[in-house]
Parts: C-alpha cells; structure tokens; sequence
C-alpha cells in the first residue's frame, strides 16, 4: 500500500493492485479525521456554559425572587411620555434623586436624531411620579405635552403569568412534535436540550447586562424556540437518515446551510439594533434577544448536538 500526500493535507492511500482486481482509491480528510477525535471535548463547551447558566439563574433567583428584571409592564408602575425635543439631563439627576427605581428612555427620529419624546418609568403612584415631573419641569402636564399610563402590580403579575405559562406551553408542544417525528429517545432529547439551553444563555446574558425584561421581551424567547428548532430539526434528519455520502460528510452538509439560515437572520436583526436608535426599546429588546439566541444556538447545535447525533449514529450503526 502506497500513500501520496497533497499540499491541501489530505492523504491519497492507494492499496496495491492485486491479481483480478480493480485499483481503488481512498481519500481521508484531515478535519474529518480531527472531528472523529474530538467532538466529544467540543460537547463540554456547551455543556459547562449551560450548568454555569443554571446555577446563576438559581442564585439569582434566591436574591431576586424572579429569573429576570422585570420592567413596568410585568412589575406594575407608572410610565410618562413627555413630548418634544428639550434638554432632560436637570430632570433625569433630579427624578434620580428622588425615585430610587427611576429609568428613562429616549425616543428618536432615525434620520435626523433629533429627540421626540423621553419617557420615564418608575413603579411609584402616577399622582407622586407627575408631580415631581411638573414640579422639576415648572410646568403642568397635559394631554398635549404628555401622557401617563399606571399598570397595577396585580394586572401586570397576570400579564407575566399568562406569558410564562404561554411559553411553557409552546415548549412542550414542541417537544411533543420532536418526539412524534423522530420516534426516537436521544434524537429527540438532544433536540428539546438545545432549544431549551438557546432560551437559557440570552436570559443570563441579559441579566448579566442588568436589562429588564418587557412582555415585549418574553415574546421573542418564543421566536427563538423556532429558530432553535430549525436548525435541529435540519441536523438531525440530515444525520439519522442514511444515504449515499458518509454521515460526517452530512453533518457538514447540515452545518453549512444552518449557519447559512443564522447568519442571514443575524443580518436582519442586528443592524436594526445597533444603527436604528429612533426604535422603541421594546424593538430593540427583541432584536437583542433575538441575536442573542442565534449567537447561542450556534454553538448548542453545532458543538453539543451534533456531537451527541454523532455518537448516536456511531452507536446505531448509521453511517
């Protein structure tokens, strides 16, 4: 058996031409062979980020009494939209003052940059909030400088309460229809677990960051489930369905267009982000979240999941 290696790195081994037989050719490619070795230590990355990320989400759980920051929709508060273009630092250090839970946000125009509209959010009585807003502005709010929206804590827990259960229930007739698909335990299993760590990883992250969550916010982990399970799905069926090219051969296959799907709906979303600052926060929070749960479902699914269909397959005999 001779061997003649290329430039590229890969090995040319053509085995001796024996009486009554054809010459044959085997082509072994060097990042294949890396991958067969270690896809296994691959899998840890994932794996330690998402035992990191319960054990902070438990922490923060005993200290907060919540998983996330909640802003005035789920909380309950006051919000004021004063009208115009003015200058609000004086306003913000003195609210800031005076209101320990105070935030503001600032409405822009996308072309000009000029400010429309700053909005203040604090879970103080609407009556306490808009009299330090007129006391500090020197003039009365009105229905055509202003507006003024109070949520009860008791309507917002039951927002907040709907959404989560709404998410839960998403989650699970998801997995109900992994499960029908596949029909089979670790498939399926793998499926659910990477999902469930791309919800995982953003809501740590935006903790981390010390952004509060909307109703608005919450909606977008529902989009990541798709997402998620997009790309999953496309690994899966891809890898457990035997064909005429070797199963790493389908892997790759699977990882170039599910990159290909991630990366054009991180062009979408992230220059909506960063360049558009006239959005409502409320855009722009899901549009984080969003990228975020793209970010992370690239490295759950192409790490940690494909590493375990992998050594499924390998076990099954499905090559």
């Amino acid at each position: 058996m001779t061997g003649v290696r290329f430039p590229t790195g890969a090995l040319i081994i053509k085995p001796k031409k024996m009486e009554n037989q054809t010459e044959t050719t085997q082509i072994i490619h060097p990042h294949r062979s890396w991958y067969d070795k270690n896809y296994r230590l691959l899998m840890l990355i994932p794996f330690l980020l998402i035992i990191s990320s319960l054990i902070y989400l438990s922490m923060f759980y005993s200290s907060h009494g919540s998983l996330f920051y909640q802003d005035v929709s789920l909380s309950g508060g006051t919000v004021i939209t004063l009208k115009g273009d003015f200058d609000s630092n004086p306003l913000k250090e003195a609210l800031k003052s005076e209101f320990n839970d105070v935030s503001f946000r600032e409405l822009t125009d996308i072309t000009s940059g000029k400010q429309l509209a700053l909005i203040i959010e604090s879970t103080s009585q609407s009556e306490i909030l808009t009299q330090a807003v007129e006391k500090n502005l020197g003039y009365n709010l009105t229905e055509e400088n202003s507006s003024v929206e109070f949520t009860g804590s008791t309507l917002s827990e039951s927002f907040a309460k709907q959404l989560l259960v709404a998410l839960l229930m998403s989650f699970v007739l998801m997995s109900i229809v992994i499960f029908v698909m596949f029909r089979s335990f670790i498939p399926s299993i793998a499926v659910i677990f990477s999902a469930f760590a791309n919800m995982v990883l953003p809501l740590v992250l935006i903790n981390i960051l010390g952004i509060k969550l909307s109703i608005a916010g919450i909606a977008a982990f529902l989009m990541i489930i798709g997402y998620s399970v997009d790309t999953n799905i496309l690994l899966t069926k891809r890898a457990i369905t035997p064909g005429d090219k070797p199963l790493n051969s389908r892997i790759f296959g699977a990882f170039k267009t599910g990159t290909l799907m991630i990366g054009a709906a991180l062009a979408a979303v992230l220059p909506a982000f960063f360049f558009f600052q006239g959005l409502p926060d409320t855009f722009r929070q899901i549009f984080l979240i969003m990228a975020l749960g793209l970010f992370f479902d690239i490295i759950n699914t192409w790490m940690m999941n494909a590493g375990i269909i992998k050594w499924y397959c390998d076990r099954k005999g499905i090559k």
